[in-house]
């Protein structure tokens, strides 16, 4: 069965190209902008360090060594990934005026920061299982500080946007299907990631939104998607692939032929996922146009309800 990820709506604008800004059109000053004001999105004071310090080394299910690398370099990117986009949204925050959308770009960068504070934390314990983290964190830093001191902020903008969806579509895969989450195996890591996903479907829409109220062009938008895109996708195969190959395990019993077969049957690996990635070169696309309202409430009520499943792990909580 595939994934239900949520009803789609109809989305917003003409979607005629000839009606947006060109690319090298400059980025206004404040505008009056829209943002949907059903969006929440609270920032949640957590921690997962001293669960996650018991976590084995092939933490995926069934001990699988494919799988863990892949979560292992997905985890290694997040730290400094997020530090990215709380630095390109947080340049735009003064030319905002639409008072839900700063609400929701507050509660944004909390929600980033943790992410980054926690993904890191657990990089810490992957890099003493020996996995390559600290290494794919380095380069990762470096790219990006490379991107933010050359590229414009709109380009940015328009990168953490695209990455977003990414992490949104990958966020509601999880959300949705019970396969995709027993592919992860270790019940701690599965809160980590779960905690993850929750809230990268909380806040799927605020990069777009901020794009779009800041006057980002749509041709901007969409070649952005074309290059990140490809970049993620070649970097996290590359990434992954090294990663394996220094492990010794990967060579025996066929763990590396068995890995590959079942990443290639999961829910991460199929065209409904590619379909929804590539969705958003549509021209009158919105990150809304797939409606997760009572996905992210079914999680919000079972991870942070008055019976959560993570309620433990929580030091506090604040709202945007």
């Amino acid at each position: 069965m595939k994934p239900c990820h949520g009803t789609r709506v109809r989305g917003r604008g003409c979607g005629r190209l000839c009606d947006v800004p060109d690319a090298s059109t400059a980025i206004p000053g404040p505008i009056t902008q829209t943002s949907n004001p059903t969006h929440h999105v609270p920032t949640r004071r957590i921690s997962f360090d001293e669960a996650l310090s018991t976590v084995p080394k092939h933490f995926a299910a069934e001990g699988d060594v494919v799988s863990s690398h892949v979560m292992a370099s997905l985890s290694a990117v997040f730290p400094d990934g997020e530090d990215f986009f709380v630095r390109s949204v947080r340049h735009y925050r003064d030319q905002i005026s639409d008072p839900v959308l700063k609400r929701q770009v507050a509660g944004f960068i909390g929600q980033e920061a943790m992410h980054g504070r926690e993904h890191r934390a657990f990089n810490d314990h992957l890099a003493a299982h020996g996995y390559p983290v600290k290494r794919i964190e380095r380069f990762t830093k470096r790219g990006l500080a490379i991107r933010s001191k050359f590229a414009p902020a709109s380009s940015n903008l328009a990168a953490t946007a695209a990455l977003e969806h990414f992490t949104a579509t990958l966020a509601e895969v999880i959300l949705s299907d019970p396969k995709a989450r027993a592919l992860i195996g270790n019940q701690e890591v599965q809160n980590l990631f779960m905690w993850h996903a929750l809230e990268e479907s909380e806040h799927k829409s605020v990069a777009f939104d901020v794009y779009k109220a800041v006057g980002g062009s749509e041709r901007m938008r969409v070649w952005t998607m074309n290059l990140i895109a490809f970049g993620f996708i070649v970097g996290m195969v590359v990434q992954t692939t090294i990663s394996v190959l220094f492990d010794r395990e990967a060579y025996r019993h066929g763990n590396l032929r068995k890995g590959l077969r079942r990443l290639l049957k999961s829910p991460f690996v199929s065209l409904d996922l590619w379909r929804r990635l590539r969705d958003y070169n549509r021209p009158d696309f919105h990150p809304d146009d797939i409606d997760s309202s009572a996905l992210v409430e079914q999680w919000r009520t079972t991870l942070f309800g008055d019976a959560g499943t993570l309620n433990d792990k929580l030091a506090g909580a604040t709202a945007a």
